[in-house]
């Protein structure tokens, strides 16, 4: 753990130190280096991840070693070489870099690319290309298996044999392949490549000592066949099922000032907390829709600008970006002004320790190291859900219900609450919860009671007034609900308060039936 750590924070200082220099180096045409002394020394550097993201336009870098994942991502037309090999997603996110990898590229290199050209020249990994909407991959040596897999624009030339399924749900783009090339599946054509197409490519590669013959075949999406993609199950419940009782605290007064704040990412000084308002994040795909009119009331005003959003694009300073497959080539444009990051593993592809590490300093080297940060995971995967983002010193833990599964929203109680206790006792990761559907005041004091810190759900509506006046009507019930409680602060919310309602809900949840005023007998069995 200690080398992890030790990788992970040299790599953010080497970030840090390129931020500062990188428009002053661009305006004078230099090209930094990484890897060498001042006096020119060869100092190869080994295992580095998440270098160099978000390169800006006239950037110019050159590194020497085997480096990580996730190195040169989220580019924005800078050039970057590397005189050694590279791990998974190199160049992931592109849009506009000219990536050139001097020996092996590990898995996934270019994923999710929009723009800019990516040269490899020994040869990739599996999943090269994949998720492609744009730009050139190049790859000389053989590459892996579903290369160009769910591809939906952009050209990749390969030099070299390739592995099963090539082009693997691909709907658009080009993969042009100078060696063997096992049938592809279904959805993919294969055919020769015209002369046009021969000439228009090797322009766009542009080397003359290296072009692709005409011999040369190109697969691409078969318009005959339908795409089929998996409909998301969603779950079939609510939360009408729990109802809340008071203990042994005396009802308050109705002009009892009640506490509903929750702060993300509490870890003294090493970071910078977000304040919400109401336990809650709610779902917006553009934060530009949180505009009000210029004539709104101040106190409405207050309630919109005081709650954080999770949005996929254009955050305010106090939003949490959305990081997932669909906006990895825009994350450079706006992780910056946010106010944290939430990562949505269950759109990006698998990953281990150390991907997500290169993807965590990458993110975090742009957005800021202080920032509080967060994972997205089914309910499905709780436990690994939870197992991560302890390793990983997340800030939140956001549990998924609407994933594959069909699990309800009182089933997934226990299954979080266990988890929580087996993996999140004793860190600094708050545990959170992803709804399908848009809460109310009680969905926040059941879920807040459950030990759960933020619910993140779906917006009744979009109008800005409109999601102003819905946060100024939940602080009101919420407080309505807590004083009838006996309590002044949603801290004082726990598992006493809460009570199954019907026999279904006590069975699936393990909570105190009501009337019964105990748990059913088989939560008791061995």
């Amino acid at each position: 753990m200690a080398d992890v750590l030790d990788i992970v924070e040299r790599s953010f200082s080497i970030n840090s130190k390129l931020g500062s220099r990188l428009e002053a180096a661009a305006e004078q045409n230099a090209i930094l280096r990484i890897g060498w002394t001042n006096a020119g020394e060869p100092v190869p550097k080994n295992g580095e991840l998440g270098l160099c993201p978000g390169l800006p336009k006239g950037s110019k870098l050159r590194a020497l070693g085997t480096l990580g994942s996730w190195i040169a991502a989220f580019g924005m037309g800078g050039t970057f070489t590397i005189q050694g090999d590279s791990g998974s997603f190199l160049g992931a996110g592109n849009n506009g870099n000219i990536i050139t990898c001097e020996r092996n590229s590990g898995n996934y290199a270019g994923f999710g690319m929009m723009s800019g050209h990516i040269s490899i020249l020994d040869g990739a990994g599996n999943d090269a290309g994949a998720c492609m909407a744009g730009g050139l991959l190049s790859i000389r040596g053989n590459t892996g298996s579903r290369v160009g897999g769910g591809m939906t624009g952009g050209l990749i030339v390969i030099d070299g044999d390739v592995g099963s399924d090539p082009g693997a749900g691909m709907t658009g783009g080009r993969i042009i392949i100078n060696g063997r090339c096992p049938n592809p599946p279904e959805g993919v054509a294969l055919r020769p490549l015209t002369a046009a197409e021969q000439k228009d490519i090797n322009k766009q590669l542009g080397d003359k000592s290296h072009e692709i013959p005409k011999d040369a075949i190109c697969l691409e999406a078969n318009d005959s066949v339908t795409n089929q993609f998996r409909e998301n199950i969603v779950s079939s419940g609510d939360l009408s099922g729990i109802g809340l009782v008071p203990g042994e605290e005396a009802r308050k007064m109705h002009y009892v000032t009640c506490d509903t704040v929750a702060l993300i990412g509490e870890r003294g000084d090493e970071n910078t907390p977000i304040a919400l308002p109401l336990p809650m994040i709610p779902f917006i795909d553009d934060a530009k829709e949180l505009k009000l009119p210029k004539d709104t009331d101040v106190e409405l005003s207050n309630s919109l600008n005081k709650q954080p959003f999770m949005t996929r694009s254009n955050p305010r300073n106090n939003d949490f970006l959305v990081v997932d497959t669909g906006n990895l080539s825009d994350v450079s444009k706006s992780i910056s002004q946010s106010g944290g990051l939430i990562l949505d593993f269950t759109s990006l592809p698998s990953m281990d320790s150390e991907e997500i590490d290169g993807l965590l300093v990458a993110l975090r080297s742009m957005a800021g190291k202080q920032k509080p940060y967060a994972i997205i995971e089914g309910i499905g995967r709780i436990n690994a859900l939870h197992t991560q983002a302890s390793y990983h010193n997340v800030d939140l833990a956001i549990c998924k219900i609407e994933d594959s599964t069909g699990i309800s929203e009182a089933a997934s109680l226990p299954l979080i609450g266990r988890s929580n206790k087996a993996n999140l006792e004793g860190t600094d990761t708050d545990s959170g919860i992803m709804l399908g559907f848009s809460v109310d005041a009680q969905d926040l004091a059941i879920l807040s009671a459950t030990g759960i810190k933020a619910i993140c759900c779906e917006i009744p509506m979009v109008d800005a007034t409109d999601l102003a006046l819905w946060i100024q009507g939940l602080y009101r019930n919420l407080s309505d609900i807590l004083r009838e409680l006996g309590l002044e602060s949603i801290d004082g919310l726990n598992r006493q308060h809460l009570r199954a309602l019907d026999h279904e809900t006590a069975a699936v949840s393990g909570l105190r039936l009501a009337g019964y005023e105990r748990p059913l007998p088989h939560w008791f069995a061995r």
